[in-house]
């Protein structure tokens, strides 16, 4: 049995994650800043994780898919509100990653949740800086602690539905279903059976990739819409 800490855990992603990984007999940490969190965590707080840690001797995976969005455009951005969603949404994976990998043993596995935003210019500003960072943190961190055998890997998830995303406009939503070549929204637990794979054995010689789960939204890299419009 492994021991597997997962950030974001209240809800989502992190929620389904959490599930799919304790009914696989997974010892799982459930990780949140929400106030009936099963273990409280500010990811964005170097001596949070180090709370969170400080009794446990061995961690096997990591799963950071705690993160915050904010939709203003980029000249409404206030500078606090930019570094906020910065110091969450890439802040707290590189904590986590600080925290965790002394604790973690050669085999170990390491998943960042990005964004769809992370591949694109998506237009909300400080939500597409930050995951922009943390694919490329990734991508340094893959290489940081490969030698280690420790395995660091980036999953892209686009349109998945989730109380993060049902705060979305509308619109934003109907456009992001039309932008899918599989024509519908992605489900939490789609997103962790791919984080239950990377976490495993059978990923093993798998580090540094990036993966979208997306239903084919960034492979057509906006070409859908001139195709659709020759049909």
């Amino acid at each position: 049995m492994s021991t597997i800490i997962v950030t974001g855990a209240a809800g989502g992603i992190g929620a389904a994650t959490v599930e799919l990984l304790r009914a696989a007999g997974e010892h799982v940490i459930a990780a949140d800043i929400a106030a009936d969190a099963e273990q409280h965590l500010d990811v964005a707080d170097p001596q949070s994780w180090a709370t969170l840690v400080k009794d446990i001797k061995r961690v096997d995976g990591l799963v950071n898919a705690a993160g915050v969005t904010h939709r203003a455009r980029i000249g409404a951005v206030p500078a606090a509100e930019f570094e906020r969603v910065l110091a969450v949404n890439t802040g707290g994976p590189l904590h986590g990653m600080q925290a965790v990998a002394p604790l973690m043993p050669r085999g170990g596995s390491i998943v960042n949740i990005v964004s769809l935003a992370g591949l694109t210019g998506h237009y909300t500003a400080a939500y597409t800086a930050s995951k922009w960072a943390l694919r490329g943190l990734s991508r340094v961190a893959s290489m940081e602690l490969g030698g280690q055998g420790i395995r660091v890997n980036a999953v892209f998830p686009g349109y998945i539905e989730t109380p993060m995303t049902a705060s979305a406009p509308e619109p934003f939503l109907r456009a992001s279903v039309e932008a899918a070549p599989l024509g519908r929204a992605g489900h939490p637990e789609e997103v962790a059976e791919l984080c239950r794979w990377l976490l495993s054995d059978s990923a093993a010689y798998i580090n540094g990739a990036e993966i979208s789960i997306d239903g084919g939204t960034a492979a057509h890299a906006g070409a859908k819409l001139l195709s659709d419009a020759l049909r």
